[in-house]
Formats: structure tokens, sequence, C-alpha cells
């Protein structure tokens, strides 16, 4: 948490600036509790678009922030300016973490910090990006990349993802979800999601998949298989397939398996349920079975993420009930091109 710092200079993007802004700088209502210090850091008064903005700190502002956000980079084809790159290089040495949005990952490839670490950048750029600095390893087809200190996101929507996946490893789903909902948008794609699918992603009610979502939503905690869904959705196994692919950017199956992860990890922050009731409640069968796919996904075991976001509001202050569970990494994993 702490302080966020936005890194702005003439010729950023303020659609990526205005939502970041919006995502950090705004306390939700409801939730109890610190939320980020937002300050905005330039060189002077800058222009985004054909908006004039007055930063609250110079470039230098940088280096004592916890997170820098980088926006988008206007004209990719010109280096960014050898202060702010400089700043953000100095910000990262002192310990910040550092996330771009959209073409924000040339400042952060300029600064050195993506050298041998795989990144991501708007679909259109990718193969600039990887021209123009040989050392990172660039990946077009994820929404955003997280190296743990240095993070990089696609374009415009995913530049949301990326931002409320920070929201959520600082302060739990449950609040991330909190502010996906004021913000009226999904409250969780998985990094890896592809960049691109044959349409945008729909409006909740003008698509095949529209009934289904929400039917399967309301009967996680039941063992539901890709044929179990295709028979709501009318339709066969592989339609249902195609569909699924056009509508979320992967697999039945594992958007299933995101929907059962992501009930768990409110049910971890709200209750004292136990591994096994919460496996059972998710319809992972197993609390080794939801073990093992909660460690691949969110890169935790389930007691270390019960440790760091449990509602204080919502159990009792005399619960201490420790699960255990082996740990992995939290990694990108992949859906749609925005």
């Amino acid at each position: 948490m702490g302080t966020v710092a936005l890194a702005v200079t003439d010729g950023m993007l303020h659609f990526e600036l205005s939502l970041a802004y919006e995502v950090f700088g705004a306390h939700p209502a409801g939730v109890a509790g610190p939320w980020y210090d937002l300050v905005v850091c330039g060189p002077g008064a800058v222009r985004a678009g054909r908006f004039r903005l007055e930063p609250d700190h110079g470039l230098d502002r940088l280096r004592r922030a916890d997170t820098v956000i980088v926006p988008g980079w206007a004209d990719v084809d010109v280096d960014p300016p050898a202060g702010l790159v400089d700043a953000v290089r100095a910000a990262h040495e002192a310990g910040a973490r550092v996330a771009s949005l959209c073409t924000g990952a040339f400042v952060l490839a300029a600064a050195g910090l993506l050298d041998g670490k795989r990144a991501t950048t708007h679909w259109a750029h990718t193969e600039d990006l990887a021209a123009r600095y040989p050392k990172v390893r660039v990946d077009p087809d994820v929404l955003y990349v997280d190296n743990g200190s240095v993070l990089t996101s696609a374009g415009k929507a995913a530049a949301m993802d990326l931002c409320l996946h920070l929201v959520r490893l600082d302060h739990g789903s449950s609040i991330a979800n909190t502010v996906a909902r004021r913000l009226v948008v999904p409250p969780h794609r998985d990094g890896g999601q592809a960049q691109f699918v044959t349409t945008p992603v729909p409006a909740p009610d003008n698509h095949p998949l529209a009934e289904l979502f929400p039917w399967v939503i309301e009967r996680l905690d039941l063992p539901l298989t890709v044929e179990d869904l295709a028979r709501q959705a009318r339709m066969s196994a592989r339609n249902l397939s195609r569909h699924f692919r056009s509508v979320t950017g992967t697999t039945p199956l594992q958007w299933l398996l995101t929907q059962r992860i992501r009930h768990a990890q409110e049910l971890l922050e709200t209750t004292d349920d136990s591994v096994d009731a919460i496996a059972a409640a998710t319809g992972m069968g197993t609390a080794t079975t939801l073990r093992r796919h909660f460690n691949r996904t969110v890169g935790v075991p389930p007691d270390t993420y019960r440790r760091t976001f449990r509602s204080s509001r919502a159990l009792p202050a005399t619960v201490d009930a420790p699960f255990c569970g082996p740990g992995d990494e939290h990694v990108a994993q992949p859906g749609p091109r925005q």
C-alpha cells in the first residue's frame, strides 16, 4: 500500500492515467482502514492529449513512493524523456514497485527494468518493443505480466486489469471486487488471458453465455462438468468451447476453475470456515485439491492468504485457526486483446 505515484510527462495517454487515478485515488465507500496516498509527479505542467495537468511534485518524488505507475506513452517512435527514465529507474533502485500501463512499457524498457524479464504492452506495439529492446522477453498474448517488483500491462482495458491486480495483492480479493463494482468493470481477468478475442468483451445480456455465467456462479459447490454447462446452455460441448473462447478468451474448465478460486479467496477473507469446508463450498472436493489449485493460481497457500487478507470486521478477534498447504508463485495466465 503506502504511496502510489503517477509518473507523468508531456505525451502521456490520458485514458490510462485517468483510470489509474480512479483506482488508487478514491477510497472505496464502505472499505475500512487506510487507502493509498496518491501523488502525481512530473517535471512541471504537462499535456496529456487535450488535457493540461498540474503535478503535485517533481519527478524526484518517485524515489520515495512505494508504487510507481507509468501510464501509456503516446508516440513510441520517440524516446521517452531522459528525466522520466532516470526517475523511474531511481525509484525502482530505491525499492519501489513499478508498473507500466499499455505503452508505458517503453519507459520501463528504456530504464533497463525489463532486461531479461517477461513483459507485455499493447498488441500493436509488441514487435516494436521487442525490436528496440532485445533483452526484453516480450509476450504479445497476455493482459499483464507480474514480475514482482516490475509489472507491465497490455492496452486500455488490460491497464484496468493490472490496476485491480495490484489492489488485490495489497488489499485482497473482496476489496478489489468492491473497487471493480464501483467502476462497473469485471472484477477479475487473469493476467495471462490472451490480448485478442474474435469479439469484444460483451455486455452482460448480449452474448450466448449471458444466462450461463450467473447460473454457474450460483452452483460453484457442485462438481460441474463441461457437459453440464453445455446442457444448461443448450448447445454441444464443442459449440460451448467455441463460444467460451470467443467471449472469455479461455476454456470452460479454466474459466470455471478461476471462479472457484476467486470464491475461495472471498471465503478465506470473510469467514473462519476450514479449508475442507471451503473446498466443498467451491466444488474442489478436498482440501488437497483446493490447496494445489490455489497455490498454482494465487501463488501462496490458503493459510498464508487468509492471514494476509482476513477481514477483522468479519471474524471474531479471538479466532486463530491455522490452515496448511504448499506454496507456488503468482503468475499471469491466458484470454482478450484490448
